[in-house]
């Protein structure tokens, strides 16, 4: 959800990634082998110790990821392509683009394109898990076509985008 997902996405960008959007997507998305269960206060290493009482209460828990998955035939478990159609199947109710100016947030009921909330919005800006709510920091999309994923090696140029329950 919004509530929780964004402050922590927009303090690691901050804190823990040294505000390298491609170093965050790197981590987010291709380092973990096939995906996450929940995001966890890990993402907050080296942000100030007021700013992570204020967005987890106190508690530390870990990342969760998927990587721990077996398959019913024993093969090694892939990463999937989300598509509209296998979000709502999947039981997704939001997407995540990392863009260079923010990250644009998708709500898989309303597909298309979502808010943009820029990189330097403080982390501790109240959100709603439902964004005609949230405060006027953010911009909307206009849709575009996204780019392919670059081949191993290249310099990434698009938006890095990353699903999440």
């Amino acid at each position: 959800m919004p509530s929780h997902h964004l402050p922590l996405l927009l303090a690691a960008y901050q804190y823990k990634f040294g505000r390298d959007v491609e170093a965050m997507a790197q981590h987010l998305i291709d380092d973990i082998t096939v995906g996450w269960d929940e995001l966890g206060t890990d993402l907050l290493d080296d942000a100030p110790p007021t700013l992570v009482a204020a967005l987890t209460g106190g508690e530390h828990w870990p990342s969760r990821t998927l990587d721990h998955l077996i398959t019913p035939d024993g093969s090694p478990p892939v990463r999937m392509t989300v598509t509209d159609t296998t979000a709502g199947e999947l039981g997704m109710q939001w997407g995540y683009i990392l863009h260079p100016q923010g990250i644009e947030v998708i709500s898989m009921a309303h597909t298309g394109t979502g808010p943009l909330v820029a990189w330097d919005t403080d982390p501790s800006t109240p959100f709603s898990d439902h964004p005609a709510h949230w405060p006027a920091i953010t911009t909307r999309r206009t849709p575009t076509t996204r780019p392919p994923r670059p081949a191993a090696g290249a310099a990434p140029t698009g938006p890095r985008t990353a699903a999440r329950r």
